[in-house]
């Protein structure tokens, strides 16, 4: 049973929740961190005031409701978050949530702030976009709000020109820097040691205050607004209880939609029940998740044993419907961008499945490419179309996620009755963007200090 209106329904996840959000910052007890010049530096969760220019900045933050079809009796319908054209990810959400807590502390200090994020690729991108569309909007200057990105390797061909990128001046002020170690999550460490190393440095010599913003909250609060967009585009009822499906790094994107549910049970304008389940889609790369979800392990010794057919060069295993029953490569790598080992928040997210219901699926490119046309025809004509080739998709968020949505329909996983609603988090292609190479290549705190620090 469906219970979406058939007509696409699209909010501004930011704007139309800004009430929810504030919310979700009051349940968290989220505040500032140290003061600026220290390794703790962050700017407390005030937003500024929905003036004019600031709507124009949150302008690019839309997400689109509509129904896919149905599947093995299952009603699948998608919560698209990927209506931000220089991003295509839901990425753009906590990003503009972070530069907008940056400006009012800008006009409320003077002091001049320097986002530094390390990522896999789509919180750098959704980062740069956002600080772009601040300067544009005059919310700030350019010398006042700048933002420095630590990528690996493997995403080099995610990162996108942009209007920073354009200007030769703004390029140099918020350089791209490539981190040239063998082990892309080394980003985070090697991130974190330079700001640790030079946020003193940067704020008494030069004038700029570090702001390491990998920290889970600044993500929860925006994702809050999931919760609310759902109750507004399409409520659940008894009578066809829901899962949520994302494809999962560190499964930010579900925690901030149960804080949403949170604040909204707390006012009232949603009661308790029915609470959806979560159905956690990850690849061979990382499987963490769903093995620390299966086994209490993040082990790979708890992956089932597989055999390789010399004829054809397959994998295939079919002791365990929660893996690929056909794969590649049992270590492939089906998008770089989910590259968590050992994520933080997997108990967390064991704990929400263990009280409402759902599990986990891992996938392989083999059976992603198998379920594309399907895929394909479900996505035709939305901003979310994917291209004939599967070779020219660059980032299969939304292709992984509802590939384990299929399969865990097919094997039996999710219960009779149950919708399922797919949260589209990525995804674009290739003639989407063109690509910018890095600024710097860099591989130790001091070359990131030169990088970003050495022309100030």
């Amino acid at each position: 049973m469906l219970t979406t209106a058939t007509a696409p329904v699209t909010r501004n996840l930011i704007v139309d929740y800004y009430q929810v959000i504030a919310a979700a910052v009051a349940r968290l007890g989220a505040g500032p961190g140290g003061p600026a010049g220290t390794a703790g530096f962050a700017p407390g969760f005030d937003l500024p005031d929905l003036s004019d220019d600031v709507r124009q900045f949150f302008a690019a933050a839309n997400a689109t409701w509509r129904e896919l079809g149905a599947h093995g009796g299952h009603g699948v319908q998608f919560m698209d978050l990927t209506g931000n054209p220089g991003t295509h990810t839901t990425k753009t959400f906590p990003s503009m949530l972070i530069v907008a807590r940056a400006v009012e502390h800008i006009r409320r200090t003077g002091e001049s702030i320097c986002v530094f994020t390390p990522t896999s690729a789509n919180k750098g991108i959704a980062l740069r976009d956002a600080v772009s569309r601040a300067i544009a909007a005059k919310l700030v200057t350019p010398e006042q709000l700048r933002v420095v990105v630590l990528a690996p390797a493997s995403t080099r061909h995610k990162f996108r020109r942009d209007a920073l990128s354009a200007d030769p001046a703004l390029r140099a002020a918020n350089p791209l820097l490539r981190f040239g170690g063998a082990e892309p999550e080394g980003v985070k460490a090697l991130g974190r040691a330079f700001v640790d190393a030079y946020a003193q440095e940067a704020y008494d010599k030069h004038g700029t205050t570090l702001w390491f913003s990998l920290a889970l909250p600044n993500y929860l609060v925006a994702d809050a607004a999931r919760a609310a967009f759902e109750l507004d585009a399409a409520p659940a009822i008894a009578a066809a209880p829901r899962w949520h499906a994302h494809a999962v790094s560190s499964a930010f994107g579900l925690l901030g939609y149960n804080l949403g549910r949170d604040v909204l049970e707390d006012s009232g304008r949603a009661d308790g029940s029915p609470r959806p389940g979560f159905l956690l889609v990850q690849h061979l790369g990382t499987p963490d998740m769903v093995l620390n979800l299966r086994t209490g392990s993040f082990s790979r010794d708890g992956l089932p044993a597989y055999r390789m057919d010399a004829a054809t060069g397959l994998w295939s295993q079919d002791a365990d419907p929660h893996f690929p029953a056909v794969a590649d490569n049992l270590a492939e790598v089906l998008d770089p961008t989910f590259y968590t080992h050992q994520p933080v928040t997997s108990p967390a997210m064991n704990d929400l499945i263990k009280r409402y219901g759902g599990d986990g699926i891992t996938v392989s490119r083999h059976e992603c490419v198998a379920r594309y046309p399907q895929l394909r025809d479900w996505l035709r004509n939305t901003p979310c179309e994917l291209p004939a080739d599967p070779a020219d998709l660059r980032e299969w968020s939304i292709v992984m996620a509802l590939t384990g949505v299929l399969n865990a329909i097919d094997r039996g996983l999710v219960p009779a009755g149950r919708e399922i609603v797919v949260h589209g988090s990525g995804s674009y292609r290739d003639d989407d963007y063109a690509v910018s190479e890095p600024d710097a290549e860099v591989s130790t705190v001091e070359e990131i200090a030169a990088a970003v620090l050495g022309g100030r």
